[in-house]
């Protein structure tokens, strides 16, 4: 039985071997986490989130390794794109909960979720709370940002058909059950690009990463208060744990 939650000292070159791509989820792991959001009437804003040249540079040289990266995030299309803008030619990028991947200026669309989710920012809108801060523009999913859980929320969503809710500490996630899961875009990309489940490491640090990691075939956890890995990045308030595990990777490729 592999053991869990290993200190990432202990990640091994041989561990590595048969890795051809690696997986990041963004908040919490590339960014810090929280999303700054203000909704009134029809105009939300959104503060879009910077990753540091430091990590710029690791994935730069990751690729170089030969490497492929992907960015997996319940985050849109659009904000990562901003986010990740000067290393768009190195990198895909999965969104919106394994919905869809963008790749090489294509997108790839796993799941068709319209019908099911159209109905619900109706059934939402009403609710009067001054814990909820905005819906977030996204296309397949629906994210509604609040400053703590909302009983009416959770019970309109739970009599749903077919709908799951994810709460990760400051939204709502809400999908397609077994539909829109970031595993289910990282499975539809391991098919684009040819790979297999061996090839993938996998870093997460949330409730929603679980599915992820499930899904690859050597596992990072930067909280391991939420979320099991082979291995562990302590949290640490002064480096990203995706900033730590590209130092282990690159310095093991020596």
């Amino acid at each position: 039985m592999t053991r869990k939650n290993k200190p990432i000292s202990e990640l091994s070159k041989r561990e590595l071997k048969k890795i051809k791509l690696i997986v990041f989820d963004v908040d919490g792991v590339l960014v810090p986490r929280g999303t700054k959001i203000k909704q009134k009437g029809n105009i939300t804003t959104l503060e879009t989130k910077n990753i540091n040249q430091t990590e710029i540079n690791q994935i730069k040289k990751l690729h170089k390794l030969g490497f492929r990266i992907n960015i997996n995030s319940g985050r849109g299309l659009y904000m990562l794109q901003e986010m990740f803008r000067e290393i768009l030619p190195y990198i895909s990028l999965t969104y919106e909960n394994g919905s869809a991947t963008w790749y090489k200026g294509k997108i790839y669309q796993h799941v068709n979720s319209f019908n099911e989710m159209k109905n619900i920012p109706t059934k939402l809108k009403p609710i009067k709370s001054k814990n909820i801060k905005g819906f977030e523009p996204k296309e397949f999913i629906i994210t509604l940002h609040c400053k703590k859980r909302i009983k009416k929320v959770e019970k309109i969503l739970s009599k749903l058909n077919n709908i799951y809710y994810i709460w990760n500490d400051e939204a709502y996630d809400i999908g397609v059950k077994k539909k829109q899961t970031k595993a289910v875009g990282l499975k539809s990309l391991i098919k684009i690009l040819n790979l297999k489940k061996d090839n993938i490491l996998a870093i997460g640090d949330n409730y929603n990463d679980r599915e992820l990691l499930n899904s690859a075939g050597l596992t990072i956890t930067a909280d391991k208060s939420r979320l099991d890995g082979e291995f562990f990045i302590p949290i640490d308030n002064k480096n990203f744990p995706a900033k730590k595990l590209m130092s282990k990777i690159i310095s093991l490729n020596k």
